[in-house]
């Protein structure tokens, strides 16, 4: 079962992912304006849905609370370089960054909704092509980071 807060003062971009959910690509000839919109907070805005959106729906969420982001389109933009704090756990709205096989140089990153049996649930953006809560297995975990500013919140 999923527990969500009631206050998301302490994580407000996961209120903005929430909010999302369900946001997919259209095949075909029109684009999801919304997923469109997420591109365009990376610099991609000339991009089609079906351009790799995890990191640019992570950025969208993070720029809508106000809290700071990589700007980047890439995942692993959140591993260095970046305006966040290492975590050695995961805590409740942590930016989680996943290898993604076969390509060492590629990653997917989410936003850390609790356990689910020994994976990770996490709510993202092109997941099954959707913003959607899939689990993901914790041993492809490249880092757990949270943005500056803002404490752990373990234990929810």
């Amino acid at each position: 079962m999923l527990a969500t807060p009631r206050d998301f003062s302490r994580f407000p971009w996961m209120q903005f992912a929430f909010q999302e959910y369900g946001q997919a690509e259209r095949s075909g000839v029109t684009d999801n304006a919304r997923i469109v919109q997420y591109l365009a907070s990376v610099g991609l805005a000339s991009e089609n849905d079906e351009t790799p959106w995890c990191a640019a729906f992570v950025n969208w969420c993070l720029l809508q609370a106000r809290a700071p982001r990589t700007r980047l389109a890439n995942a692993r933009s959140f591993l260095a370089g970046w305006d966040g704090q290492c975590l050695s756990r995961p805590s409740y709205g942590c930016i989680v960054v996943f290898t993604r096989p076969p390509n060492p140089l590629q990653g997917h990153v989410a936003l850390y909704t609790g356990p689910s049996g020994g994976d990770l649930l996490v709510l993202g953006g092109n997941q099954a092509n959707k913003v959607c809560l899939k689990p993901y297995p914790a041993m492809a975990v490249l880092g757990y980071r949270l943005p500056a500013g803002f404490e752990p919140a373990y234990g929810l």
